[in-house]
C-alpha cells in the first residue's frame, strides 16, 4: 500500500500541483483547505507525512501542528509565503521536520518528503540501542519495549529524531507539551529523570540522555 500524504493547503491550484506530483511518485493523497477539517480526519486516519500550509483560513498551521504533536510524531513539512527566520524557528520549535517557502517546485517538495520518510523509516541508533516506530508511537531500547507516558514518548522521540542536537527546556516544552505556556520548564527535567530511570532498568551502564548545564538536553547517538 502506498504512503498516504495529508495535504492541508487552502489555495486549490497549489494543492492540485502538490497532489499530482505526489501521486506521480506513487503516493496516495488526501487534501483539506481548513485546519480543523484536517485535524478531524487525522484523528481517525493515518498519514505517513503532513504537508501543512501556515496561512489557513480558520486556524493557522502552527496551531494545527501543535494539536497533532499532542499525540503523534508524524513528519510535518510546513508551506508558507513567509520567509522570515522567526517563522522558520517557530515551526521547528513546535515540531516541524522541514520548511518550504512559496513559490516552490513540486518536484523539490516531493524530494524533501522522500528524504524525511527515508530518515524516519530507518531511524535506528547506530549501535542498535534504540528502535523507534513513529506510526505506532513505540520505542524499543536494547530490543525491549519501553512503557512510556505520552510526554515521555514525546520527549524521547523528539530527541531521537534530532540526534546530537541540544534543546533548551523551552524548546522541548513547545515541541511536546499540549499547553506549553501553562507548564513549568521544570516538568522537562522531571520527564528526563523518569526516562533515565526506565533506560537504566534495562541497562545500568548506558546514559544516552545528556544534560548540558545551562543549555538543555540532547540524545547522544
Amino acid at each position: 500500500m502506498s504512503e498516504m500524504i495529508l495535504v492541508v493547503e487552502d489555495e486549490q491550484a497549489i494543492a492540485d500541483n502538490i497532489c499530482f506530483a505526489l501521486r506521480y511518485e506513487g503516493f496516495s493523497t488526501t487534501h483539506f483547505t481548513e485546519g480543523q477539517s484536517a485535524l478531524d480526519w487525522f484523528g481517525v486516519h493515518k498519514a505517513g507525512c503532513v504537508v501543512l500550509d501556515v496561512g489557513l483560513p480558520d486556524i493557522n498551521g502552527f496551531e494545527v501542528c501543535k494539536a497533532i504533536r499532542q499525540y503523534s510524531q508524524v513528519p510535518i513539512l510546513f508551506l508558507t509565503a513567509r520567509s522570515e527566520e522567526v517563522d522558520r524557528i517557530v515551526g521547528f520549535e513546535i515540531g516541524a521536520d522541514d520548511y518550504v517557502c512559496k513559490p516552490f517546485s513540486p518536484r523539490e517538495l516531493v524530494a524533501r518528503i522522500k528524504a524525511i520518510l527515508k530518515r524516519i523509516n530507518t531511524q535506528t541508533e547506530p549501535s542498535g540501542l534504540f528502535e523507534i516506530n513513529d506510526k505506532a508511537c513505540e520505542i524499543k531500547y536494547r530490543d525491549v519495549q519501553l512503557d512510556l507516558t505520552r510526554y515521555e514518548y514525546g520527549v524521547l522521540s523528539y530527541l531521537l529524531n534530532h540526534p546530537n542536537q541540544v534543546f533548551t527546556r523551552e524548546q522541548l516544552l513547545l515541541a511536546v507539551w499540549r499547553e506549553p505556556l501553562s507548564s513549568s520548564d521544570r516538568v522537562v527535567d522531571t520527564h528526563i529523570k523518569t526516562l533515565r530511570a526506565k533506560l537504566r532498568v534495562i541497562s545500568a551502564n548506558d546514559d544516552p540522555l545528556i544534560t548540558h548545564r545551562g543549555l538543555g538536553y540532547s540524545l547522544k547517538l
